[in-house]
This record gives C-alpha cells, sequence and structure tokens, in this order.
C-alpha cells in the first residue's frame, strides 16, 4: 500500500477534525451539552491521532543506520499503536466520566438549535472525510471485505482513519438523540447518557485498534496469497529443485523480508549458485514487489527417510 494514499485520507480527516472540533467546544460553551464536550474531545482526540499518524509516516522514511540496519518503518506501527491506545482511550474515558457526572447532575440544554446545528454540519464535514478514506482505500482493498481489509491491512493509516470516521459518525448520531431527547422531555438525563455511549464507543475503537496494531508491531509475515506467489517463483526457477523452507516478515508496510533455503543439485558449482540466486531474487521482486530484503540459503535437500536411515545406522556403529 502506498504511502500516499493514507497521507491524502490523513490530512482530510485532520482539516475536518480541526474544524469540528472548534464549532463543537463553542457549541458546548453556548448549550452547556455534556455531549457537545464529549464530542469537542473525541475531535480533538482525533486530530492529535492525525497529527501522530503523519509524524510516523515522516520517522518511518529515515534511511538505515548502524543502530537499525533494517530501517525505521516499524515507526508507522509504533505511532499507530500510540493513537489507538492513548488518545483514544483518553477520550473515551473522558467521556464516559462526563457521561456519568451529567446523569448524576443534569441540566437542560440551552439554545438547542446551536449544538443541533453543529451535530448536523459535522455529520456532514465527517461524512465527507470518511469518503475520502473508502476511495483511497478502495485502490488496494481488492475483493477484501472491509473487516479483513482492517484486520490484513499492513499500511496502518488508512484503516485507523477508516475507524474514526465511523466511530465519529456514530458518535454523532448518539450525541444528536441524546441532544434531540434532552431538548424534548426537557431532561438532560438523556444527554448524559448519549456521552456515555460515545465513551463507550471510543474505548471498543481503542481496543480494536490496539489489537490489530500490536499484531503489526510483534510482526506478521506476507499473506497467503504472496507467500504462494514467492514460493512459485522460487521454485519456477530454473537449477532449483524446490524450496526447503522459508520465512517472511514485515519490516514496514511497503518493506517484506523473505528469507528462504532452496535446494540445488549437488554437483552445482559456485558460479551457477550465484547466478541461480540472483534469478531466484529478481523473480520474487517481480512476483512480490514489497519483497525488498532478501536472504537466499542454498542447500542440497535430503529426505528425511534417509536421514533417519543414517542416523540409525551411525547409532548400529557406534553400538559394534
Amino acid at each position: 500500500m502506498s504511502a500516499s494514499g493514507g497521507t491524502r485520507a490523513i490530512i482530510a480527516a485532520l482539516l475536518a477534525n480541526i474544524g469540528i472540533a472548534i464549532a463543537k467546544f463553542v457549541a458546548f460553551l453556548i448549550s452547556g451539552s455534556s455531549s457537545m464536550l464529549a464530542e469537542s474531545v473525541h475531535s480533538l482526540a482525533d486530530s492529535g491521532n492525525q497529527l501522530l499518524l503523519l509524524l510516523g509516516g515522516r520517522k518511518a522514511k529515515k534511511k538505515a543506520d548502524k543502530e537499525h540496519p533494517f530501517g525505521y518503518g516499524r515507526e508507522r506501527y509504533v505511532y499507530a499503536f500510540v493513537v489507538s491506545i492513548i488518545l483514544f482511550s483518553v477520550g473515551g474515558v473522558f467521556s464516559i466520566y462526563e457521561g456519568i457526572e451529567k446523569i448524576e447532575n443534569p441540566h437542560p440544554i440551552e439554545a438547542p438549535w446551536v449544538p443541533i446545528g453543529v451535530l448536523l454540519i459535522a455529520m456532514v464535514l465527517e461524512g465527507l472525510s470518511l469518503r475520502t478514506g473508502i476511495k483511497e482505500s478502495n485502490h488496494h482493498r481488492g475483493k477484501q471485505t472491509w473487516v479483513q481489509f482492517v484486520r490484513r491491512a499492513k499500511a496502518p493509516e488508512l484503516p485507523v482513519v477508516l475507524l474514526e470516521d465511523t466511530a465519529a459518525l456514530c458518535g454523532l448520531a448518539f450525541a444528536l438523540v441524546g441532544v434531540s431527547l434532552s431538548v424534548l422531555t426537557g431532561d438532560g438525563l438523556w444527554d448524559g447518557i448519549g456521552t456515555l455511549f460515545i465513551g463507550a464507543l471510543l474505548v471498543l475503537v481503542a481496543i480494536i485498534l490496539g489489537i490489530e496494531t500490536k499484531s503489526l508491531l510483534v510482526g506478521e509475515g506476507a499473506s497467503d496469497a504472496d507467500a504462494a506467489a514467492i514460493e512459485a517463483a522460487v521454485a519456477g526457477t530454473p537449477k532449483v529443485d524446490r524450496v526447503i523452507h522459508m520465512k517472511t516478515l514485515y519490516l514496514g508496510p511497503d518493506e517484506l523480508l523473505v528469507g528462504a533455503k532452496i535446494a540445488l543439485a549437488p554437483e552445482s558449482e559456485l558460479r551457477d549458485v550465484a547466478e541461480t540466486i540472483n534469478e531466484v531474487e529478481r523473480r520474487i521482486r517481480a512476483a512480490v514487489p514489497v519483497a525488498r530484503v532478501i536472504y537466499i540459503e542454498p542447500d542440497v535437500f535430503v529426505e528425511p527417510l534417509e536421514v533417519e536411515a543414517n542416523t540409525s545406522a551411525i547409532i548400529i556403529k557406534s553400538a559394534d
């Protein structure tokens, strides 16, 4: 997945959230709605999220050095993890606290047309931001469902933005229902309940993102399709008998490490071995372009039964 698509989606979400956060906070000051305060914190947290994602993408471009010989590609995973755990959780916990406070001490909403108007405008802006995220994601999603895309994407930016915008729209809907019911009934309790729902939603999104980005930080291998393509490319190289074993690891969203032990003919000369390895690397990169770091170990394949027979013979001979 190219970084440019994710960057466009992040910038679109950032611009929307900054404007929305300011409008929501002004609406809170005028109306005193706890839902509006929770949504202000939500949008402020989202803005911080996007800034962190942009920072992570910038740091990931640093060239490899002695201390980090495989580069800084995983910086993008680190910042996505910070986004999911800290900012979402802080926003969620604050919203839950504010909701409980409003339920215990309800008060009517003043100038209700202000928060309702701001919420409706915010829903339009968040919808536009989500549309940008969906458009950029469709370039990379292929035939995957949206759930599969979020779970399997190696670049964290687009899944984070998609979940952020979806959560934002749901949160706005909760706030709109809470404010509207408070206005219709004259009971501020509904505003507090809407705030609680917003907080629970943020915590849920934090958990989902935390699980997915943790998996990327620990280290994920190539997808089944890419692994099969790599193995087919290796096995199809002339003079390669078979792939003995292979391992892959994403060093960053756009950089895959491939390590493989391949079986060559026992009588192969050194020049032939070197040429075969170069051809294997070329074929791997052609099959899966993100496979940029490749280590190939040539070997001679020995059937397991033959190994067991040789081992048994050694044991019998030693016993004699």
